[in-house]
């Protein structure tokens, strides 16, 4: 079977995080008003969630620990020393003032203010954030 004839989504973020209600609940209020995105599956009880735009995943949640276990890494620590971001999580918006502006208010911490980026393309806006378990995002607009 060819993967475009499947309908399984070929491509998304899952992100694995150890305080599940908190990413839920942040994900859950910023990505409808952000992209119009829908909870198709999950709880804040966790361990899964997703969230679809027009019936393709944007963003999973999985609860680390519930991964851990089904892989049999549950003996690895669960954190490293402080070190540079491995990944981010890009979300082209409208308007990346009122995107920030939103995440904030449901907990998401300020990296970089909004900035017009023309070095990294014509008319290209980003802002820097982190959600409440510290990935980074960012909102770019252009």
């Amino acid at each position: 079977m060819n993967w475009k004839d499947s309908a399984v989504d070929a491509l998304h973020p899952r992100l694995l995080v150890d305080r599940f209600a908190d990413a839920f609940a942040f994900y859950d209020a910023v990505l409808p008003e952000l992209f119009g995105a829908r909870l198709m599956k999950g709880t804040a009880a966790g361990p899964y969630a997703n969230w679809d735009v027009d019936d393709e995943a944007i963003l999973v949640l999985f609860d680390r620990a519930a991964l851990a276990g089904t892989i049999g890494s549950d003996h690895l620590p669960t954190a490293a020393p402080a070190a540079q971001d491995r990944a981010m999580f890009v979300c082209r918006v409208g308007d990346v003032d009122a995107g920030l502006a939103l995440c904030l208010q449901h907990g998401g911490t300020a990296v970089t203010e909004p900035t017009d980026r023309p070095d990294w393309g014509p008319g290209l806006r980003t802002a820097h954030l982190r959600d409440p378990e510290g990935h980074l995002i960012e909102l770019q607009s252009y």
